[in-house]
Protein backbone atom coordinates (compact mmCIF):
# COMPACT_ATOMS: atom_id res chain seq x y z
CA UNK A 1 0.00 0.00 0.00
CA UNK A 2 1.24 3.52 -0.70
CA UNK A 3 2.16 4.88 2.44
CA UNK A 4 1.00 8.44 1.25
CA UNK A 5 -2.40 6.83 1.65
CA UNK A 6 -4.31 6.31 5.04
CA UNK A 7 -4.73 2.63 6.19
CA UNK A 8 -8.29 1.48 5.32
CA UNK A 9 -8.75 -2.07 4.93
CA UNK A 10 -12.43 -1.52 3.28
CA UNK A 11 -10.72 0.93 0.68
CA UNK A 12 -12.60 -1.49 -1.96
CA UNK A 13 -16.03 -0.98 -3.35
CA UNK A 14 -17.33 -1.82 0.07
CA UNK A 15 -16.81 1.48 1.87
CA UNK A 16 -16.90 2.02 5.48
CA UNK A 17 -20.36 3.56 6.66
CA UNK A 18 -18.56 6.93 7.72
CA UNK A 19 -16.34 6.44 3.83
CA UNK A 20 -20.06 6.49 2.38
CA UNK A 21 -21.85 9.22 3.96
CA UNK A 22 -22.63 12.28 2.12
CA UNK A 23 -24.06 15.18 2.13
CA UNK A 24 -27.58 15.46 4.23
CA UNK A 25 -26.93 11.98 5.55
CA UNK A 26 -24.82 10.26 8.20
CA UNK A 27 -21.63 11.82 9.69
CA UNK A 28 -20.49 15.16 8.34
CA UNK A 29 -24.36 15.69 6.69
CA UNK A 30 -25.11 18.73 8.42
CA UNK A 31 -21.55 20.25 8.09
CA UNK A 32 -22.31 19.89 4.01
CA UNK A 33 -25.65 21.14 4.36
CA UNK A 34 -24.12 24.15 5.81
CA UNK A 35 -21.68 24.49 3.31
CA UNK A 36 -23.88 24.21 0.70
CA UNK A 37 -26.46 27.08 1.75
CA UNK A 38 -23.64 29.60 2.99
CA UNK A 39 -22.58 28.95 -1.11
CA UNK A 40 -19.51 27.00 0.62
CA UNK A 41 -15.64 28.34 0.14
CA UNK A 42 -12.38 27.02 -0.14
CA UNK A 43 -11.98 24.07 2.22
CA UNK A 44 -15.53 23.75 2.94
CA UNK A 45 -15.46 20.38 0.98
CA UNK A 46 -19.48 18.72 -0.02
CA UNK A 47 -18.90 14.68 -0.85
CA UNK A 48 -20.63 14.06 -3.77
CA UNK A 49 -24.28 13.62 -4.45
CA UNK A 50 -26.81 11.21 -3.69
CA UNK A 51 -29.56 12.22 -5.27
CA UNK A 52 -33.19 12.24 -3.36
CA UNK A 53 -35.22 13.53 -6.28
CA UNK A 54 -36.27 11.01 -8.76
CA UNK A 55 -35.03 10.87 -12.39
CA UNK A 56 -37.19 12.93 -14.87
CA UNK A 57 -38.12 10.69 -17.76
CA UNK A 58 -39.58 11.39 -21.43
CA UNK A 59 -39.81 7.54 -22.84
CA UNK A 60 -42.26 5.07 -21.72
CA UNK A 61 -41.81 1.31 -22.19
CA UNK A 62 -42.80 1.88 -26.06
CA UNK A 63 -40.76 4.27 -26.96
CA UNK A 64 -37.74 2.53 -24.94
CA UNK A 65 -38.58 -0.64 -27.03
CA UNK A 66 -38.69 0.84 -30.28
CA UNK A 67 -35.09 2.52 -29.86
CA UNK A 68 -33.36 -0.54 -28.19
CA UNK A 69 -35.15 -2.62 -31.40
CA UNK A 70 -33.57 -0.08 -33.83
CA UNK A 71 -30.18 0.42 -32.25
CA UNK A 72 -30.27 -3.61 -32.45
CA UNK A 73 -30.74 -3.50 -36.25
CA UNK A 74 -27.73 -0.39 -36.63
CA UNK A 75 -25.33 -2.84 -34.76
CA UNK A 76 -26.20 -5.90 -37.02
CA UNK A 77 -27.21 -4.80 -40.44
CA UNK A 78 -25.21 -1.50 -40.75
CA UNK A 79 -22.03 -2.29 -38.15
CA UNK A 80 -19.54 0.24 -36.00
CA UNK A 81 -16.24 0.74 -37.81
CA UNK A 82 -13.05 -0.25 -35.39
CA UNK A 83 -10.74 1.81 -37.47
CA UNK A 84 -7.42 1.04 -38.27
CA UNK A 85 -7.03 -1.31 -35.16
CA UNK A 86 -6.33 -4.66 -36.36
CA UNK A 87 -6.39 -6.14 -32.44
CA UNK A 88 -9.68 -4.85 -32.15
CA UNK A 89 -10.65 -6.66 -35.04
CA UNK A 90 -9.66 -9.86 -34.42
CA UNK A 91 -10.55 -9.26 -30.57
CA UNK A 92 -14.20 -9.20 -31.92
CA UNK A 93 -13.77 -11.70 -34.37
CA UNK A 94 -12.99 -13.86 -31.39
CA UNK A 95 -16.14 -12.76 -29.50
CA UNK A 96 -18.60 -14.05 -32.13
CA UNK A 97 -18.89 -10.44 -34.11
CA UNK A 98 -19.03 -10.75 -37.93
CA UNK A 99 -16.09 -8.40 -39.13
CA UNK A 100 -16.21 -7.40 -42.68
CA UNK A 101 -12.99 -5.00 -43.05
CA UNK A 102 -12.94 -2.11 -40.33
CA UNK A 103 -16.44 -2.61 -40.02
CA UNK A 104 -18.25 -5.09 -37.18
CA UNK A 105 -21.63 -6.59 -36.95
CA UNK A 106 -22.61 -7.12 -33.90
CA UNK A 107 -25.13 -10.93 -34.06
CA UNK A 108 -28.43 -9.61 -31.73
CA UNK A 109 -27.61 -9.54 -28.19
CA UNK A 110 -24.04 -9.95 -28.29
CA UNK A 111 -23.07 -6.56 -27.07
CA UNK A 112 -25.59 -6.57 -24.08
CA UNK A 113 -24.21 -9.98 -23.02
CA UNK A 114 -20.66 -8.85 -22.77
CA UNK A 115 -22.27 -6.37 -21.02
CA UNK A 116 -23.79 -8.24 -17.91
CA UNK A 117 -20.15 -8.29 -16.73
CA UNK A 118 -20.00 -3.94 -16.47
CA UNK A 119 -20.47 -2.90 -12.70
CA UNK A 120 -23.67 -0.32 -12.10
CA UNK A 121 -21.50 1.50 -10.20
CA UNK A 122 -17.96 1.78 -8.89
CA UNK A 123 -15.87 3.72 -6.54
CA UNK A 124 -12.98 5.84 -8.38
CA UNK A 125 -10.41 6.25 -5.19
CA UNK A 126 -8.58 9.82 -4.72
CA UNK A 127 -5.29 9.80 -3.09
CA UNK A 128 -7.17 11.30 -0.04
CA UNK A 129 -9.93 8.63 0.57
CA UNK A 130 -12.19 11.17 1.84
CA UNK A 131 -12.57 12.67 -1.80
CA UNK A 132 -13.01 9.05 -3.32
CA UNK A 133 -16.57 8.82 -5.49
CA UNK A 134 -19.15 6.40 -6.26
CA UNK A 135 -20.10 6.86 -9.40
CA UNK A 136 -23.28 5.19 -10.80
CA UNK A 137 -26.81 4.43 -8.98
CA UNK A 138 -28.27 7.45 -7.48
CA UNK A 139 -25.03 9.25 -7.31
CA UNK A 140 -23.88 12.53 -9.33
CA UNK A 141 -20.68 13.85 -9.17
CA UNK A 142 -19.05 17.29 -11.02
CA UNK A 143 -15.84 17.33 -12.49
CA UNK A 144 -15.04 20.54 -14.58
CA UNK A 145 -15.18 21.66 -18.40
CA UNK A 146 -12.75 19.06 -20.37
CA UNK A 147 -10.90 20.17 -24.03
CA UNK A 148 -10.19 24.17 -24.49
CA UNK A 149 -7.74 25.40 -26.05
CA UNK A 150 -7.86 29.11 -25.01
CA UNK A 151 -8.67 30.55 -21.81
CA UNK A 152 -10.66 33.83 -20.75
CA UNK A 153 -8.29 35.16 -18.42
CA UNK A 154 -9.21 37.34 -15.24
CA UNK A 155 -7.90 40.74 -17.17
CA UNK A 156 -10.54 39.81 -19.82
CA UNK A 157 -8.34 38.85 -22.77
CA UNK A 158 -8.96 35.64 -24.65
CA UNK A 159 -5.65 33.92 -25.50
CA UNK A 160 -3.87 30.63 -25.53
CA UNK A 161 -4.19 28.26 -22.41
CA UNK A 162 -0.77 28.13 -20.61
CA UNK A 163 0.68 25.79 -17.76
CA UNK A 164 0.06 28.02 -15.16
CA UNK A 165 -3.71 28.76 -16.28
CA UNK A 166 -3.93 24.66 -16.29
CA UNK A 167 -2.43 24.67 -12.50
CA UNK A 168 -4.94 27.31 -11.52
CA UNK A 169 -7.84 25.72 -12.48
CA UNK A 170 -6.97 22.74 -10.93
CA UNK A 171 -6.34 24.77 -7.56
CA UNK A 172 -9.58 26.42 -8.03
CA UNK A 173 -11.79 22.77 -9.15
CA UNK A 174 -9.58 21.47 -5.64
CA UNK A 175 -11.44 24.23 -3.50
CA UNK A 176 -15.01 24.35 -5.28
CA UNK A 177 -16.92 22.83 -2.46
CA UNK A 178 -19.52 21.49 -5.04
CA UNK A 179 -16.81 19.79 -7.62
CA UNK A 180 -16.06 16.27 -6.28
CA UNK A 181 -13.66 15.67 -9.04
CA UNK A 182 -10.36 17.34 -10.77
CA UNK A 183 -11.45 16.50 -14.38
CA UNK A 184 -8.87 15.97 -17.18
CA UNK A 185 -7.72 18.38 -19.32
CA UNK A 186 -9.31 21.71 -17.57
CA UNK A 187 -7.71 23.87 -20.62
CA UNK A 188 -5.06 22.61 -22.84
CA UNK A 189 -1.75 24.44 -21.98
CA UNK A 190 0.12 24.88 -25.45
CA UNK A 191 3.00 26.35 -24.10
CA UNK A 192 4.31 22.90 -23.13
CA UNK A 193 5.05 20.69 -26.26
CA UNK A 194 1.89 18.25 -27.26
CA UNK A 195 3.69 15.22 -27.02
CA UNK A 196 4.70 15.85 -23.22
CA UNK A 197 2.38 17.70 -21.84
CA UNK A 198 0.35 15.24 -20.71
CA UNK A 199 2.98 14.65 -17.82
CA UNK A 200 2.24 18.36 -16.50
CA UNK A 201 -1.23 17.91 -16.46
CA UNK A 202 -1.66 14.57 -14.95
CA UNK A 203 1.29 15.36 -11.78
CA UNK A 204 -0.86 19.01 -11.87
CA UNK A 205 -3.81 16.71 -11.08
CA UNK A 206 -1.73 14.51 -8.64
CA UNK A 207 0.23 17.47 -6.85
CA UNK A 208 -2.25 20.28 -6.60
CA UNK A 209 -5.36 18.25 -5.63
CA UNK A 210 -6.73 15.00 -4.08
CA UNK A 211 -9.71 14.98 -5.84
CA UNK A 212 -9.77 12.26 -8.30
CA UNK A 213 -8.97 12.94 -11.87
CA UNK A 214 -8.68 11.81 -15.27
CA UNK A 215 -6.41 10.36 -17.44
CA UNK A 216 -5.06 11.21 -21.01
CA UNK A 217 -6.52 9.55 -24.05
CA UNK A 218 -4.77 11.49 -26.71
CA UNK A 219 -2.24 8.18 -27.73
CA UNK A 220 -1.46 5.12 -26.46
CA UNK A 221 1.36 5.40 -24.92
CA UNK A 222 0.16 9.09 -23.09
CA UNK A 223 -2.56 6.44 -21.55
CA UNK A 224 -0.14 4.21 -20.39
CA UNK A 225 2.01 7.21 -18.50
CA UNK A 226 -0.85 8.34 -16.85
CA UNK A 227 -1.56 4.39 -15.74
CA UNK A 228 2.55 4.34 -14.58
CA UNK A 229 2.13 7.16 -12.76
CA UNK A 230 -1.34 6.37 -10.88
CA UNK A 231 0.84 3.36 -9.95
CA UNK A 232 3.66 5.39 -8.34
CA UNK A 233 0.82 7.67 -6.89
CA UNK A 234 -1.52 4.67 -5.20
CA UNK A 235 0.98 2.05 -5.70
CA UNK A 236 0.50 -1.07 -8.23
CA UNK A 237 -1.23 -3.44 -6.32
CA UNK A 238 -4.01 -1.12 -5.46
CA UNK A 239 -4.50 0.16 -8.80
CA UNK A 240 -4.27 -2.94 -10.51
CA UNK A 241 -7.78 -4.48 -8.06
CA UNK A 242 -8.85 -0.79 -7.88
CA UNK A 243 -10.63 2.62 -10.39
CA UNK A 244 -8.31 5.08 -9.61
CA UNK A 245 -8.73 6.60 -13.01
CA UNK A 246 -11.83 7.71 -15.31
CA UNK A 247 -11.20 8.78 -18.65
CA UNK A 248 -13.13 9.89 -21.78
CA UNK A 249 -13.42 7.82 -25.00
CA UNK A 250 -15.11 9.45 -27.80
CA UNK A 251 -16.62 7.65 -30.95
CA UNK A 252 -15.91 9.48 -34.01
CA UNK A 253 -19.65 9.91 -34.60
CA UNK A 254 -21.31 8.62 -37.00
CA UNK A 255 -20.43 5.08 -35.73
CA UNK A 256 -16.98 5.28 -35.88
CA UNK A 257 -13.95 4.55 -32.99
CA UNK A 258 -10.31 5.20 -34.54
CA UNK A 259 -7.48 3.91 -33.36
CA UNK A 260 -6.30 6.84 -30.66
CA UNK A 261 -9.41 6.05 -28.97
CA UNK A 262 -9.38 2.55 -28.86
CA UNK A 263 -5.51 2.71 -28.22
CA UNK A 264 -6.54 4.43 -24.73
CA UNK A 265 -9.64 2.11 -24.38
CA UNK A 266 -7.22 -0.90 -24.49
CA UNK A 267 -5.00 0.32 -22.10
CA UNK A 268 -7.03 1.62 -18.99
CA UNK A 269 -9.83 -1.34 -19.53
CA UNK A 270 -7.02 -4.08 -19.54
CA UNK A 271 -5.64 -1.59 -16.37
CA UNK A 272 -9.16 -2.19 -14.65
CA UNK A 273 -9.36 1.98 -14.80
CA UNK A 274 -12.90 3.61 -16.12
CA UNK A 275 -13.78 4.45 -19.79
CA UNK A 276 -16.33 7.45 -20.60
CA UNK A 277 -17.45 5.57 -23.84
CA UNK A 278 -19.23 8.94 -25.38
CA UNK A 279 -20.46 10.05 -28.52
CA UNK A 280 -19.82 13.46 -29.59
CA UNK A 281 -22.72 14.04 -31.24
CA UNK A 282 -23.83 17.70 -32.93
CA UNK A 283 -27.28 16.58 -34.21
CA UNK A 284 -28.04 17.15 -37.81
CA UNK A 285 -24.40 16.87 -38.73
CA UNK A 286 -23.06 14.00 -36.74
CA UNK A 287 -26.71 12.26 -36.62
CA UNK A 288 -30.17 12.87 -37.58
CA UNK A 289 -32.06 16.37 -36.97
CA UNK A 290 -34.57 13.77 -34.48
CA UNK A 291 -34.34 12.86 -30.92
CA UNK A 292 -35.35 9.69 -31.66
CA UNK A 293 -33.06 9.34 -34.31
CA UNK A 294 -30.16 10.36 -32.40
CA UNK A 295 -31.17 8.27 -29.61
CA UNK A 296 -30.43 5.21 -31.63
CA UNK A 297 -27.44 6.11 -33.15
CA UNK A 298 -26.24 7.20 -29.58
CA UNK A 299 -27.17 3.94 -27.95
CA UNK A 300 -25.54 1.57 -30.68
CA UNK A 301 -22.40 3.73 -30.74
CA UNK A 302 -22.00 3.24 -26.78
CA UNK A 303 -23.05 -0.67 -26.70
CA UNK A 304 -20.28 -1.27 -29.63
CA UNK A 305 -17.88 0.65 -27.18
CA UNK A 306 -18.91 -0.19 -23.83
CA UNK A 307 -18.65 -3.72 -24.83
CA UNK A 308 -15.50 -3.93 -26.36
CA UNK A 309 -14.19 -2.38 -22.92
CA UNK A 310 -15.78 -5.80 -21.57
CA UNK A 311 -14.00 -8.18 -24.16
CA UNK A 312 -11.07 -6.79 -23.11
CA UNK A 313 -11.32 -7.40 -19.21
CA UNK A 314 -14.71 -8.37 -17.79
CA UNK A 315 -15.72 -6.25 -14.99
CA UNK A 316 -13.76 -3.28 -16.27
CA UNK A 317 -15.54 -0.56 -15.01
CA UNK A 318 -17.57 1.94 -17.99
CA UNK A 319 -19.72 4.82 -18.34
CA UNK A 320 -22.64 5.02 -20.92
CA UNK A 321 -21.71 8.58 -22.03
CA UNK A 322 -23.28 10.75 -24.89
CA UNK A 323 -22.46 14.58 -25.58
CA UNK A 324 -25.15 15.78 -27.70
CA UNK A 325 -25.58 19.37 -29.37
CA UNK A 326 -28.34 20.78 -31.80
CA UNK A 327 -26.63 23.12 -34.73
CA UNK A 328 -28.29 26.54 -36.24
CA UNK A 329 -29.62 24.89 -39.48
CA UNK A 330 -28.46 28.54 -41.04
CA UNK A 331 -25.03 28.37 -40.22
CA UNK A 332 -23.96 25.25 -39.06
CA UNK A 333 -22.61 26.54 -35.73
CA UNK A 334 -23.35 24.34 -32.48
CA UNK A 335 -26.28 25.50 -30.50
CA UNK A 336 -26.41 24.90 -26.60
CA UNK A 337 -29.40 25.22 -23.97
CA UNK A 338 -31.62 24.40 -26.87
CA UNK A 339 -34.94 21.74 -25.47
CA UNK A 340 -33.93 18.84 -28.60
CA UNK A 341 -30.29 18.11 -26.29
CA UNK A 342 -32.15 17.90 -23.08
CA UNK A 343 -34.68 15.53 -24.26
CA UNK A 344 -31.64 13.76 -25.55
CA UNK A 345 -30.07 13.69 -22.64
CA UNK A 346 -33.40 12.28 -20.37
CA UNK A 347 -33.59 9.66 -23.12
CA UNK A 348 -30.33 8.25 -22.88
CA UNK A 349 -30.01 8.29 -19.38
CA UNK A 350 -32.87 6.27 -19.54
CA UNK A 351 -31.40 3.68 -21.58
CA UNK A 352 -28.14 4.18 -19.83
CA UNK A 353 -30.33 2.75 -17.05
CA UNK A 354 -31.91 -0.39 -18.63
CA UNK A 355 -28.33 -1.75 -19.56
CA UNK A 356 -27.12 -1.26 -16.44
CA UNK A 357 -24.31 1.53 -16.72
CA UNK A 358 -23.48 4.39 -15.04
CA UNK A 359 -24.28 7.69 -16.86
CA UNK A 360 -22.40 10.89 -18.01
CA UNK A 361 -23.60 14.38 -20.01
CA UNK A 362 -24.30 17.40 -19.95
CA UNK A 363 -22.89 20.29 -18.08
CA UNK A 364 -22.91 23.90 -18.10
CA UNK A 365 -22.84 24.11 -22.00
CA UNK A 366 -23.30 27.72 -23.49
CA UNK A 367 -21.79 29.37 -27.17
CA UNK A 368 -21.51 32.10 -25.16
CA UNK A 369 -18.30 33.91 -25.75
CA UNK A 370 -18.26 36.11 -22.31
CA UNK A 371 -19.84 35.20 -19.38
CA UNK A 372 -23.21 36.84 -19.93
CA UNK A 373 -26.96 36.89 -19.69
CA UNK A 374 -26.57 33.75 -22.66
CA UNK A 375 -24.26 31.93 -20.97
CA UNK A 376 -26.28 31.71 -17.71
CA UNK A 377 -29.50 31.00 -19.59
CA UNK A 378 -27.90 28.56 -21.86
CA UNK A 379 -26.05 27.01 -18.86
CA UNK A 380 -29.11 26.52 -16.71
CA UNK A 381 -30.92 24.90 -19.00
CA UNK A 382 -28.22 22.48 -19.79
CA UNK A 383 -27.14 21.73 -16.35
CA UNK A 384 -31.09 21.50 -14.93
CA UNK A 385 -31.35 19.08 -17.59
CA UNK A 386 -28.21 17.29 -16.63
CA UNK A 387 -29.02 16.64 -12.75
CA UNK A 388 -32.91 16.30 -13.40
CA UNK A 389 -31.91 13.28 -16.64
CA UNK A 390 -30.17 11.42 -12.96
CA UNK A 391 -26.75 12.10 -14.60
CA UNK A 392 -23.87 10.41 -12.62
CA UNK A 393 -21.10 11.85 -13.91
CA UNK A 394 -21.31 15.32 -15.13
CA UNK A 395 -18.53 16.66 -16.76
CA UNK A 396 -17.60 19.87 -18.13
CA UNK A 397 -19.87 21.06 -15.20
CA UNK A 398 -17.82 24.34 -14.75
CA UNK A 399 -15.86 26.87 -16.89
CA UNK A 400 -17.33 25.86 -20.33
CA UNK A 401 -17.37 28.83 -22.81
CA UNK A 402 -17.94 29.54 -26.62
CA UNK A 403 -19.10 26.26 -27.46
CA UNK A 404 -16.52 24.20 -25.73
CA UNK A 405 -13.21 26.30 -27.17
CA UNK A 406 -12.57 28.51 -23.86
CA UNK A 407 -12.32 27.98 -20.22
CA UNK A 408 -12.89 30.78 -18.51
CA UNK A 409 -12.14 31.54 -14.87
CA UNK A 410 -15.16 33.85 -14.41
CA UNK A 411 -17.30 31.41 -15.49
CA UNK A 412 -15.66 28.63 -13.52
CA UNK A 413 -16.84 30.90 -10.52
CA UNK A 414 -20.35 31.49 -11.19
CA UNK A 415 -20.78 27.84 -12.30
CA UNK A 416 -19.67 26.37 -9.12
CA UNK A 417 -21.73 28.71 -7.31
CA UNK A 418 -24.76 27.22 -9.13
CA UNK A 419 -23.27 23.49 -8.45
CA UNK A 420 -23.80 24.13 -5.24
CA UNK A 421 -27.53 24.93 -5.69
CA UNK A 422 -27.75 21.58 -7.71
CA UNK A 423 -26.31 20.38 -5.01
CA UNK A 424 -29.19 21.49 -2.56
CA UNK A 425 -31.99 20.65 -4.93
CA UNK A 426 -30.44 16.94 -4.73
CA UNK A 427 -30.91 16.90 -1.12
CA UNK A 428 -33.77 15.18 0.76
CA UNK A 429 -36.64 17.14 2.42
CA UNK A 430 -36.04 17.35 6.29
CA UNK A 431 -38.83 15.72 7.99
CA UNK A 432 -37.19 15.97 11.55
CA UNK A 433 -39.00 17.60 14.21
CA UNK A 434 -37.22 20.48 13.29
CA UNK A 435 -37.97 19.83 10.04
CA UNK A 436 -42.02 20.03 10.31
CA UNK A 437 -41.22 23.25 12.36
CA UNK A 438 -44.76 23.01 14.14
CA UNK A 439 -43.23 24.51 17.07
CA UNK A 440 -42.80 27.79 14.79
CA UNK A 441 -46.33 27.35 13.58
CA UNK A 442 -47.78 27.51 17.02
CA UNK A 443 -45.46 30.15 18.59
CA UNK A 444 -46.13 32.41 15.76
CA UNK A 445 -50.01 31.94 15.07
CA UNK A 446 -52.56 34.01 12.53
CA UNK A 447 -51.26 37.28 11.20
CA UNK A 448 -48.26 36.76 12.76
CA UNK A 449 -44.58 36.73 11.17
CA UNK A 450 -41.39 34.27 11.92
CA UNK A 451 -38.74 36.46 11.59
CA UNK A 452 -38.46 36.88 15.32
CA UNK A 453 -39.73 33.14 16.29
CA UNK A 454 -37.11 30.75 18.14
CA UNK A 455 -37.49 28.30 15.44
CA UNK A 456 -35.76 30.89 12.87
CA UNK A 457 -33.24 32.17 15.37
CA UNK A 458 -31.96 28.34 15.53
CA UNK A 459 -31.86 27.66 12.04
CA UNK A 460 -31.49 30.79 10.01
CA UNK A 461 -27.51 30.79 9.57
CA UNK A 462 -28.30 26.95 7.56
CA UNK A 463 -31.66 27.74 6.15
CA UNK A 464 -31.15 28.79 2.47
CA UNK A 465 -28.44 28.34 0.25
CA UNK A 466 -26.56 31.26 0.44
CA UNK A 467 -24.64 32.58 -3.41
CA UNK A 468 -21.59 33.52 -3.38
CA UNK A 469 -21.88 35.36 -6.55
CA UNK A 470 -25.36 36.88 -6.80
CA UNK A 471 -26.11 40.40 -4.65
CA UNK A 472 -29.00 40.44 -3.08
CA UNK A 473 -28.91 43.81 -1.60
CA UNK A 474 -30.44 47.17 -1.85
CA UNK A 475 -29.73 49.33 -4.98
CA UNK A 476 -28.07 51.86 -2.51
CA UNK A 477 -25.92 49.36 -0.85
CA UNK A 478 -24.90 47.46 -4.16
CA UNK A 479 -24.25 51.57 -5.77
CA UNK A 480 -22.24 52.05 -2.76
CA UNK A 481 -19.69 48.81 -3.23
CA UNK A 482 -19.11 49.75 -6.88
CA UNK A 483 -22.11 48.45 -8.89
CA UNK A 484 -20.43 45.35 -9.70
CA UNK A 485 -21.95 42.88 -11.49
CA UNK A 486 -22.08 38.66 -11.42
CA UNK A 487 -18.76 38.06 -13.76
CA UNK A 488 -16.90 41.27 -11.73
CA UNK A 489 -17.71 39.83 -8.63
CA UNK A 490 -16.85 36.21 -9.51
CA UNK A 491 -13.07 37.71 -11.23
CA UNK A 492 -12.64 38.70 -7.50
CA UNK A 493 -13.60 35.50 -5.17
CA UNK A 494 -11.26 33.71 -8.04
CA UNK A 495 -8.11 36.27 -7.37
CA UNK A 496 -9.38 35.85 -3.44
CA UNK A 497 -9.02 31.81 -3.49
CA UNK A 498 -5.80 31.49 -5.42
CA UNK A 499 -4.40 34.05 -3.37
CA UNK A 500 -5.31 31.73 -0.44
CA UNK A 501 -4.78 28.31 -2.29
CA UNK A 502 -2.72 25.95 -0.02
CA UNK A 503 -1.64 22.30 -1.69
CA UNK A 504 -2.75 19.31 0.28
CA UNK A 505 -0.17 16.94 2.07
CA UNK A 506 1.93 14.86 -0.77
CA UNK A 507 4.44 12.25 0.49
CA UNK A 508 7.60 13.99 -0.40
CA UNK A 509 8.88 10.50 -1.80
CA UNK A 510 6.05 10.03 -3.90
CA UNK A 511 6.25 13.73 -5.64
CA UNK A 512 9.99 12.79 -5.80
CA UNK A 513 9.28 9.31 -7.65
CA UNK A 514 6.61 11.15 -10.01
CA UNK A 515 8.94 13.88 -10.87
CA UNK A 516 11.66 11.70 -11.87
CA UNK A 517 9.38 9.40 -13.99
CA UNK A 518 8.07 12.81 -15.76
CA UNK A 519 11.89 14.11 -16.43
CA UNK A 520 13.14 10.17 -17.85
CA UNK A 521 9.53 10.46 -20.08
CA UNK A 522 10.39 14.25 -21.38
CA UNK A 523 14.36 13.19 -21.80
CA UNK A 524 12.97 9.94 -24.41
CA UNK A 525 11.87 12.27 -26.93
CA UNK A 526 12.22 15.42 -28.74
CA UNK A 527 9.53 18.28 -28.59
CA UNK A 528 6.43 18.06 -30.83
CA UNK A 529 3.98 21.00 -31.23
CA UNK A 530 2.07 19.37 -33.35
Amino acid sequence: MNQNLPVDENRGAEATPARRSRGGRGEGGAAARRAARSGGGPGQQLTYIRRSIKPYEVLDEEGLSIIEANADKVLEEIGIEFRDDPEALDLWKQAGADVRGDRVHFPKSLCRELLKTAPASYIQHARNPERSVEIGGDTTVFAPVYGPPFIRDLDGVRRYATLEDFRNLVKLAYMAPAIHHSGGTVCEPVDVPVNKRHLDMVYAHMRYSDKPFMGSVTAPDRAEDTVAMARILFGEDFVDQNTVITSLINANSPMVFDETMLGAAKIYARANQACIITPFILAGAMSPVTVAGTLTQILAEVMAGAAFTQVLRPGAPVIFGTFASSISMQSGAPTFGTPEPSLVSYGAAQLARRLGLPFRTGGSLTASKVADAQAAFESANTLNATVLAGTNFVLHAAGWLEGGLVTSYEKFMMDIDQLGMQQRLCEPIDLSDNGQAMDAIREVGPGNHYLGCAHTQANFQTAFYRSTIADNNSYEQWAAEGEKVANQRANQLARNWLDIYQPPHLDEGIDEALKAYMAQRKESMPDAFA
